[in-house]
């Protein structure tokens, strides 16, 4: 995968691999198919995974790191539910409805993302400063990069489950993902996050007539 490595351009004076390239393109062709209520997105979305596996090897950060092959098994998931609806809950064409998570539910979520986000970015702040040193870099923002991660965890299992609420997710993953590109210095991918954060909004009230139409 050495050529992966290959810097395209610079930008900032920073320069742009082609993993960067593609990730940005197969990241930002996944989430408008999402937002366009397709699921050909899950397809784009398994070769996304793969190229944020090796940029965030190349970037040292683990905590995202991790995440992909996790992300893999929740699109796995994702497009099951997406294909296969129960009786309840599947649109006039067979498609899977998008639903709304109650007020209750939300509370809980926003729970479990603060209470996950802390104790692991407490282990990923261990690795390579007390545990493991030699063999890992230290990561440098380990509690940014923690909240990122299960904040989009949280969003890609709502979005699997065709809730509206995982937009709201994204929304706030797309702004914690603009300062963690900053700090770690890159110059390309804030511009494609900000290119989320529209395709976000724009899928947040796409979704929304969806629900509306549906209920």
């Amino acid at each position: 995968m050495e050529f992966l490595n290959i810097i395209l351009f610079e930008l900032g004076g920073k320069p742009v691999l082609l993993t960067d390239l593609l990730s940005a393109l197969f990241g930002l062709t996944t989430v408008f198919l999402a937002g366009r209520n397709s699921k050909y997105n899950f397809y784009v979305g398994y070769i996304y995974t793969v190229l944020l596996f090796f940029m965030f090897w190349q970037k040292n950060l683990y905590a995202n790191l991790i995440l992909q092959p996790i992300s893999l098994g929740i699109n796995i998931m994702g497009q099951y539910r997406w294909s296969h609806p129960k009786k309840d809950e599947e649109t006039d064409s067979g498609d899977l409805k998008v639903s709304m998570l109650s007020w209750p539910q939300r509370g809980l979520v926003v729970g479990l993302v603060l209470v996950l986000a802390l104790v692991w970015g407490w282990l990923m702040s261990m690795m390579g400063t007390r545990w493991f040193v030699g063999y890992f870099p230290a990561n440098p923002l380990p509690y940014l990069d923690c909240v990122v991660t299960v904040l989009i965890l949280t969003a890609q299992t709502l979005s699997a489950l065709k809730k509206w609420d995982c937009w709201i997710a994204w929304l706030f993953v797309n702004i914690a993902n603009l300062i963690l590109y900053l700090k770690a210095g890159l110059v390309f991918m804030p511009i494609v996050s900000s290119l989320y954060l529209v395709n976000g909004i724009w899928s947040l009230f796409t979704w929304y007539k969806l629900y509306r139409r549906n209920s």
